[in-house]
């Protein structure tokens, strides 16, 4: 659940849920909050799933098993996947080498498992791997003025400047972990990590002290995202193939063996995944469901993931799977039964101040 639930209702929160944890869906009127977010700062409480790695060969053990190289220093991260035996996307996971400790960021749901998991095949290495989800608090900080709502709150350290690096400093009396992340939102964005207990008092900082900072909820961040072109994990990536979905960033090519990298490499070398991630816009105003049918005259050649009006634009986006040798850019997708055009556009639909790292990038 949230870890200040009766803060947001406070504020008029409406509230939704993610994978059995509770969040803020919205403060009312989200698209005008959109456009806040979009030419100011925004900040969310952000629902993650936290593990702590420990023991002298952390860094080796979850290497291993994840798609990307983990960082050997402190105060770098990765962005990484846990892939299955065919190749698709069990676990997506922020990692970041936190000096004694790896901190391990991920879809709610899919922490215990994972943990429990990983802990039943540790043998003779030594590697303790616990669940800490309920330790600490997560801040999304979004918007081409996000840099400067950083700085104006951030004692002890400045704002780090390279994605997945971070510093530690303080907001108020309380201490406080700063992260660049991967822009998500297509907006130059920042994670605030802070214990359970601080929260309340670091949110407080962050929306009332320095720059302003308009509260926006998940409907916001994920129409956010689907302007800029980010895959997600429930809507995207959970069973697919990186290579499909263009995720290059969550790849490292050249590291070790870990489950599914064979068949992610044998996509690689052969040049081009029979697939791939492109974006849709629609005309008129019906937004279609995820599943909704993609066709090139009468030929199925894909289906809508997600799909939005986009408060900016004024127009339905849609992000969708199609077959990689696709050449036709004017195409219609079924919505209610009815076949709706729908014209292929060049990822993202909006140029904010940041690009997306998920943006699908192909040989």
């Amino acid at each position: 659940m949230s870890v200040i639930e009766s803060i947001h209702a406070d504020h008029g929160a409406t509230f939704g849920e993610r994978a059995g944890r509770t969040i803020v869906e919205h403060y009312g009127r989200p698209e005008r909050t959109q456009r806040a977010v979009r030419n100011g700062v925004g900040l969310l409480e952000l629902a993650y799933g936290v593990i702590v790695v420990e023991g002298d060969d952390r860094i080796e053990y979850v290497d291993n098993v994840v798609s990307n190289r983990v960082p050997a220093e402190d105060g770098r991260g990765c962005y990484a996947l846990v892939l299955d035996p065919q190749g698709g996307i069990e676990v997506e996971l922020y990692v970041y080498n936190a000096g004694e400790r790896l901190l391990l960021f991920t879809q709610p749901e899919t922490a215990e498992p994972l943990a429990e998991e990983w802990s039943e095949k540790v043998f003779i290495q030594d590697v303790d791997i616990r669940v800490a989800t309920d330790d600490y608090a997560t801040f999304g900080i979004h918007g081409p003025q996000a840099t400067e709502k950083v700085a104006s709150v951030l004692n002890g350290a400045a704002s780090p400047d390279e994605r997945y690096s971070f510093v530690r400093g303080t907001m108020g009396d309380e201490g406080v972990t700063v992260i660049r992340t991967d822009a998500l939102t297509g907006e130059e964005s920042y994670e605030v990590i802070c214990a359970a207990d601080d929260a309340e008092a670091v949110y407080d900082t962050l929306l009332n002290q320095g720059l302003n900072a308009a509260p926006f909820g998940y409907r916001t961040f994920e129409n956010l995202a689907l302007e800029a072109g980010s895959p997600l994990f429930h809507t995207e990536l959970e069973g697919t193939l990186p290579n499909v979905l263009g995720l290059r960033t969550a790849l490292d090519f050249d590291k070790g063996c870990y489950v599914g990298q064979e068949v992610v490499s044998r996509v690689e070398n052969r040049g081009q995944p029979s697939r791939k991630l492109v974006g849709l816009t629609l005309e008129g105003d019906a937004v279609p469901e995820g599943g909704a049918a993609v066709f090139d005259g009468d030929a199925s050649v894909g289906e809508v993931t997600r799909a939005g009006e986009s408060p900016l634009l004024e127009e339905v986006l849609a992000l969708a799977i199609v077959d990689y040798d696709l050449e036709s850019d004017e195409l219609t997708v079924r919505v209610g039964g009815e076949e709706v055009a729908a014209t292929r556009t060049d990822l993202p639909f909006v140029d904010g101040s940041d690009l997306s790292d998920r943006l699908p990038e192909y040989q």
